[in-house]
């Protein structure tokens, strides 16, 4: 009796079992008319295959309801959302989303007691809907012809397999009021643009000549333009493209107003950017709102700050003065290297003239706000009468911008009857003063008119120069193509070397360029592709790409000219050896630091400087630090260890540390010596003997301790870049490093070197 008792259990757990399964199947497979979720069932409609589903789901105490991904490899909080019903809608607590007996999907808002929003599909014969295992929502006539499908209504993301055309737009959810003004729409001549309001369009796909049809994302990571042939005619490929390791992707429009493709790494358990389309965030129009102008921080990072307005009035907004609301008027501040634009409205008004000139009109119009000056070629004027603004600073800009501040009230003094007997005299007439003005006059309308003629002359002369140095490649992220003829004339048949086959240029904007000559033979495509991944780096201690040589043989790069030269000269130099006070060494090596961790960790893609050395590192005209000659080793190898390229560039950072902390010339014999002294206790004797002023006893102590550790011969003792980055800032301690050659096969945690000030203090 027993065993036929367990055998009857034993059937009845069976039998249970597969009605659920079937009963989810039914559920993951078609939805029924009359089907219903809502949020206070927390319940879902799932694909056939587990990875999507469709539910509610919480925002800001409210509710919406979408499409998210369900994957059991990806953990709940990484489940994106890539649709929304509605685009944005917010609905109550005890909403619910139902396909009604007519075939009609609807949204039913608690809040608000309405139907919030529907499919418009009660005459379209829907007898039931899916959830595909692509992510498509689609309802289903008898015949099971779609009728109605989410793909055909995004919201901000794009899956693979997803049509873009134009009746589609793509716009992300209002964080904020400017964040919802940035969407993604095919214009007119079928290219994909990007655009705030309707009128600025700041990022722009494909060639004019050849209209596409729509946009698709393939399952590979390929973003698509497709003509009616269904013939790709441009295309742009993530980081990733063609791994099988990746199973999910989407391509979206984030709030920031950058469009981004994302793979999920499972390795890292994270969704990567692979590709974004403005590689500057900067340059996304009104990245900053009305919280001020674009820069980049220390870390190399974009952020928001506010330079005309006292720190005690700024709030949330950053607004402009003008002469209508300055009681005790008003005068222009001039910021270098700064370009602003109106928002609201975001229209400029432009004259062709010069910088004084510029000035003079804004100080005479009181509802000028701001001017930015701009001369690449064209002076041009930009004027702004509003005072919401925003732009973008950056040392690499030639743009001057002077913006209309209040001045502090003054006192006026009473007039003395002295004063009023002098102002009186002053009104008479001088009869030979006039004459004087008179000829000195005739006398300088003579210069200007020779001045303007001999100004035109070689105007001329100069723009049909520039025209020659227009060629800028759209797919080398904006860098000028340059024949090795105009390489020639740039640098006067390379007459000017200030490195290892490295010359001083000028581009005919009168810039001054380096241009350095690889002198080796590199595969025209490998080369162009390096270059492009390189120019797209941003980093404010990152030597700028400005434009390269691909002629012939001939493989040059021109970046932007440091004024005061490498470092390593700089240490040679007896005179400017004395510049480079403690203060600016310990700046140098935290600046090198951070600009090499943001290589390893802040691009789309892994970067290793392969070569990092003091006469890679240049300094400009206020010693911030250029790192030059980044990634060509990275990109141009076919096959990279991650790992043990970081742990170079992590060994030959602690070479450069010592360098320049002693000054010594041979860094190698350097190390093992500077070991010896400190472990003798006689630090200060590595200190370069030239240095003028104080030292630091705690930082000469810390930057050697980390030096030391990373040149351990064993590369797993060795710490990354963002450990060596908080131990020169001061936030992270540092432990006593072994002998630099020990032959220690087990890599010492994190926890035993390196500790937290907030423990060890």
């Amino acid at each position: 009796m027993l065993r036929q008792a367990k055998l009857i259990f034993s059937t009845a757990v069976q039998l249970c079992v597969s009605l659920t399964l079937l009963l989810n199947f039914v559920v993951s497979s078609e939805i029924q008319l009359g089907s219903k979720i809502s949020v206070e069932d927390n319940n879902f409609w799932v694909s056939s295959n587990g990875d999507f589903a469709i539910g509610f789901f919480s925002y800001f105490n409210l509710y919406k309801v979408g499409i998210h991904f369900n994957s059991s490899s990806i953990p709940i909080d990484k489940q994106t959302v890539v649709w929304v019903a509605g685009a944005d809608l917010k609905v109550g607590n005890k909403s619910y989303f139902q396909l009604d007996e007519s075939g009609e999907l609807f949204l039913f808002d608690s809040d608000t007691g309405i139907t919030a929003w529907t499919s418009k599909t009660s005459n379209a014969s829907v007898v039931s809907a899916l959830l595909r295992d692509d992510g498509n929502f689609v309802l289903l006539n008898k015949q099971k012809i779609t009728v109605w499908q989410s793909f055909d209504n995004p919201s901000d993301t794009l899956l693979p397999g997803q049509n873009f055309s134009a009746s589609h737009v793509l716009r992300p959810p209002s964080n904020s009021p400017v964040s919802s003004y940035y969407s993604l729409y095919m214009g007119d001549s079928g290219q994909l643009q990007l655009r705030w309001e309707t009128s600025i369009i700041y990022w722009t796909s494909g060639n004019p000549s050849q209209s596409a049809h729509r946009a698709i994302l393939s399952a590979d990571g390929t973003l698509q333009l497709i003509d009616q042939t269904s013939k790709s005619i441009w295309s742009i490929f993530g980081d990733d493209h063609n791994d099988s390791n990746v199973h999910f992707r989407f391509l979206r429009l984030d709030a920031d107003g950058n469009l981004r493709l994302y793979s999920w790494q499972n390795a890292s358990s994270s969704w990567r950017s692979v590709w974004q389309a403005v590689n500057n965030q900067c340059d996304v129009f009104a990245t900053c709102g009305v919280h001020g102008i674009c820069v980049f921080n220390e870390s190399g990072l974009p952020v928001c700050k506010c330079p005309y307005m006292p720190a005690g009035e700024f709030n949330s907004k950053c607004l402009a003065s003008s002469d209508e609301n300055c009681d005790s008027g008003s005068s222009l501040i001039l910021y270098e290297h700064t370009f602003l634009y109106g928002i609201y409205p975001p229209n400029d008004t432009i004259v062709h003239t010069n910088l004084q000139e510029c000035k003079t009109l804004c100080e005479k119009d009181p509802r000028c706000t701001a001017v930015t000056f701009i001369n690449n070629g064209t002076p041009q004027c930009r004027i702004k009468n509003t005072r919401y603004m925003s732009g973008k600073s950056d040392p690499s800009l030639g743009s001057i911008s002077l913006i209309k501040t209040c001045s502090d009230p003054v006192a006026v003094l009473p007039q003395s009857p002295e004063s009023k007997l002098i102002q009186k005299s002053l009104r008479k007439i001088c009869i030979p003063c006039l004459i004087g003005v008179a000829a000195g006059t005739f006398g300088i309308i003579l210069v200007i008119q020779l001045c303007a003629g001999f100004y035109f002359l070689r105007r001329r002369k100069y723009i049909r120069k520039k025209t020659d140095f227009s060629n800028v490649d759209p797919n080398t992220g904006g860098c000028i193509m340059l024949s090795y003829a105009e390489i020639t004339e740039l640098t006067e048949n390379f007459k000017l070397k200030i490195g290892p086959k490295v010359f001083k240029g000028v581009l005919p904007d009168k810039r001054p360029v380096a241009i350095k000559d690889l002198a080796t033979s590199i595969e025209e495509r490998k080369f162009r592709s390096a270059v492009s991944k390189i120019a797209s780096i941003f980093h404010k201690n990152l030597l700028k790409l400005d434009g390269y040589c691909c002629d012939s043989s001939n493989r040059l790069l021109v970046y932007e000219f440091a004024k005061n030269g490498s470092l390593g000269d700089c240490l040679e130099d007896p005179k400017m050896c004395k510049r480079l006070t403690w203060r600016r060494r310990i700046s140098i090596c935290l600046a090198v630091a951070r600009a090499i961790y943001y290589l390893h960790t802040g691009c789309r893609v892994y970067v290793s400087h392969g070569n990092l050395k003091c006469e890679n590192v240049l300094l400009d005209d206020n010693f911030e630090v250029k790192v030059s000659e980044f990634g060509l080793q990275t990109f141009l190898s076919e096959e990279s260890d991650t790992e043990q390229t970081a742990e170079a560039d992590v060994r030959d950072f602690g070479k450069m540390l010592v360098k320049i902390m002693s000054g010594s010339q041979n860094a190698d014999d350097a190390c093992e010596w500077a070991y010896e002294k400190w472990l003798a206790d006689q630090s200060y004797e590595i200190v370069d003997s030239r240095l003028e002023g104080s030292v630091s006893s705690d930082e000469l102590q810390r930057a050697l301790r980390i030096a030391f550790w990373c040149l351990q011969a064993d590369a797993r003792m060795r710490p990354s870049m963002g450990e060596v980055v908080k131990v020169l800032e001061g936030t992270l301690s540092v432990d006593i490093p072994p002998p630099l050659f020990s032959h220690c096969h087990s890599r010492t945690s994190s926890e035993g070197k390196l500790e937290s000030n907030a423990e060890s203090g």
